[in-house]
């Protein structure tokens, strides 16, 4: 006979709030801590991030700052960034602690899947945005603006690159989203597949609103990845159902009497 399943565990609304504020805590103090090492390279760190507008800027040039303190507060942005980057895993498990309690016992063994494949998909983003979207954007907006003498302060560039390096990231979480939300029966390939059409238009706005230029050739170079990864999610859901049902006929075939 097949083992009863145990069912998730019960928890109340407050405890539910209280487990997510002491995860919220551990994710915050993971980076605060990631920031001390950071700091030690903020020169460093910020000289990489000002790669795709320093290359593009006329001999000589470079970024400027309008207040006293404008650099200082760079570097710490600059350096919380990088710890959110490099404390992502540590991230990512602590909102897999939060989700757990509502899983069975067999999914909770998922863990490392799912911290995995969200820090490889949260830092494919953060790379795509920084190697393609960013100096696309840099240079569409510098080519306009020949004949112009550019000042760009250091609080502006850092906010667009904030913008389109952890927007991105964040999109390039879906196969992850969708693969986790298809093992509980939530959504379906089939169902992913009849809203397709919807979908577009929904990745065409996000790609308007993480895209810091308005002209269609840079939205485009980030929603035709973003379709990508949606094509890809169906695959994924895909795989998951079929996975589901040759379980479900296994166990179905165990339990039927011998003879």
């Amino acid at each position: 006979m097949r083992k009863a399943i145990k069912s998730p565990d019960s928890m109340t609304f407050l405890e539910h709030l209280d487990d997510l504020r002491k995860r919220l805590f551990y994710s915050f103090l993971a980076v605060v801590i990631a920031v001390i090492p950071a700091w030690l390279f903020h020169k460093q760190l910020y000289d990489i991030l000002a790669v795709p507008v320093t290359k593009y800027l006329p001999e000589g040039k470079t970024l400027a700052f309008t207040s006293l303190t404008a650099p200082f507060m760079l570097y710490i942005k600059v350096s919380f960034l990088a710890a959110i980057l490099f404390s992502s895993p540590f991230v990512f498990i602590q909102l897999w602690y939060f989700i757990s309690p509502g899983l069975y016992k067999r999914e909770r063994k998922s863990v490392l899947p799912f911290v995995f494949f969200s820090s490889l998909f949260f830092i494919t983003g953060a790379v795509f945005a920084y190697f393609i979207v960013f100096p696309f954007a840099v240079r569409f907006f510098l080519s306009i603006a020949e004949g112009f003498d550019p000042v760009i302060t250091v609080d502006q560039y850092f906010t667009l690159a904030l913008k389109v390096i952890l927007g991105i990231s964040i999109v390039f979480e879906l196969p992850t989203l969708v693969y986790f939300l298809s093992k509980f029966g939530i959504i379906t390939s089939k169902l992913m597949t009849k809203y397709f059409k919807y979908s577009v238009l929904v990745i065409f706005i996000i790609a308007a609103v993480i895209t810091p230029t308005p002209d269609p050739i840079t939205q485009s170079i980030v929603a035709f990845p973003m379709l990508g990864l949606y094509g890809f999610s169906i695959l994924i859901a895909l795989i998951v159902e079929r996975k589901k049902r040759k379980k479900t006929k296994e166990e179905e075939e165990e339990e039927e009497p011998a003879g």
